[in-house]
């Protein structure tokens, strides 16, 4: 046996890379790269209670609502737990705004990072066994270090952002992630407990074939929408949605797509949230050469006004986003 066959590399592990990429930042300190670690182990944890859910009776309604109005699950609570728990013993976080918390969590003050998290994204699918994810936000507090956190350090606008992430924990479980130099996806390699290296610079196609949006909501769609859905229907485009953003957006990042969560009538605003959910993969997807908007304005630009505040979405393939565009404007116009 030729011995080059044996003993062949794993590939470059997350910690490997990361530690590479440090010198990236004009002003590295090790804090940031340390803070992407936390949340890589947070994610293994979450990746252990989820393959573990149906032996643990963790699945199932928690029996109290979130901030949103919505049932929490069981994993719901426990991935948020795991998620602080993580970033305060990490030490590298003044304070973390949460989907499953109504105001902040105030964790070292004397740290500069803030971490805006949907912990267990698509949480409702969990009991079915399909993909569910993660999905952070990292921003540089804006008030002197040591004192607290404010409102304004949270409001920040997307560009601000200085790292962005998701976690999937689907048929494999991979973590992808920027800071604003390129997207990389890591995939967990469960008998060593390592993310290594698996997608690098990962693009988004210009255009695609596949449309994802919720068609049963379609008599609450604005008209402009309902006209775009059709529209998509005649190019003899393919419909796929999942119901878990982050597995619906992973696929339409590599394959080519967009993902749709217009506003409707019962949610005037839109569902999903702009500090959470969608900066992050508005990060990622315009690193990998896509397009995010809320159908008249780019989604990184917009100034939040509240911790949870919600917003229409399209994101994915940067043509078939212009082509949402048009049609709402058109509608605009008429």
């Amino acid at each position: 046996m030729n011995k080059n066959s044996l003993g062949l590399p794993i590939g470059t592990t997350l910690d490997r890379f990361i530690k590479k990429k440090q010198d990236e930042f004009e002003f590295a300190t090790g804090e940031l790269s340390q803070l992407l670690r936390d949340i890589a182990l947070a994610g293994k944890i979450i990746n252990r209670e989820v393959n573990k859910s149906g032996l643990l009776d963790i699945t199932g309604a928690y029996g109290s609502k979130n901030v949103q109005g919505e049932d929490q699950q069981k994993l719901d609570v426990i991935a948020n737990i795991r998620f602080i728990r993580a970033l305060r013993n990490g030490g590298q976080v003044c304070a973390v705004v949460s989907e499953e918390d109504e105001e902040i969590v105030h964790l070292n003050p004397h740290c500069r990072y803030i971490v805006a998290i949907d912990p267990l994204d698509g949480s409702s699918n969990i009991d079915v066994n399909v993909s569910i994810g993660t999905i952070f936000s990292i921003y540089r507090r804006t008030s002197p270090i040591g004192g607290p956190v404010t409102e304004k350090d949270i409001l920040q606008p997307g560009t601000e952002q200085v790292a962005a992430g998701y976690i999937l924990y689907g048929s494999s479980t991979m973590l992808v992630y920027t800071t604003g130099h390129g997207v990389n996806g890591f995939t967990l390699e469960p008998s060593l407990g390592e993310f290594v290296l698996s997608h690098t610079n990962m693009t988004c196609p210009e255009d695609g074939e596949i449309y994802s949006i919720n068609e049963g909501s379609f008599h609450q769609f604005d008209k402009s929408i309902q006209n775009y859905t059709n529209w998509c229907k005649d190019q003899g485009m393919t419909a796929r949605y999942i119901g878990s953003l982050v597995a619906d957006y992973h696929r339409n990042m590599l394959k080519g797509g967009v993902y749709l969560y217009p506003n409707t009538k019962k949610a005037r605003e839109g569902k999903l949230r702009l500090l959470y959910e969608c900066n992050a993969l508005a990060f990622i997807a315009e690193q990998a050469g896509g397009m995010a908007t809320d159908g008249t304005k780019r989604i990184l630009e917009i100034a939040p006004t509240t911790f949870h505040q919600r917003t229409p979405f399209y994101i994915g393939s940067k043509n078939m986003v212009e082509k949402v565009v048009e049609f709402v404007a058109e509608k605009a116009e008429a």
